[in-house]
């Protein structure tokens, strides 16, 4: 996969728009980041994923979920694109823009769906 991937199917949802965060490319939504890639141009940078959770995907799946020292301490997860899946990585933020999203833009998701 490749960050044009992502923000194909992404860009899709309601309230999703294209952004930046860093100086890097990223998909926002209500002025809140759903997801940004990294500066290595190879991975994504997802937010508001639980310590627990983070560490049970970088155990079940490591070549894809991982994270570096310097987000240790934050609620976050890096995907390496390159050797993901769309049936991975799709649901995976699908779930963190149902989070962010408004109720009406979930209800027009859902009766679009």
């Amino acid at each position: 996969m490749t960050f044009d991937d992502v923000r194909k199917f992404a860009l899709t949802w309601p309230e999703v728009e294209d952004g930046t965060s860093y100086g890097t490319p990223a998909l926002k939504m209500r002025k809140k980041m759903l997801v940004r890639l990294k500066e290595d141009g190879d991975s994504l940078v997802v937010p508001d994923v639980p310590i627990d959770e983070r560490t049970m995907l970088v155990e079940s799946q490591p070549r894809i979920f991982y994270f570096t020292d310097h987000y240790a301490d934050y609620p976050i997860v890096l995907i390496r694109l390159s050797r993901a899946k769309r049936a991975i990585v799709e649901p995976f933020l699908r779930r963190r823009w149902r989070g962010l999203a408004s109720k009406a833009a979930r209800a027009a998701f859902d009766a679009g769906a």
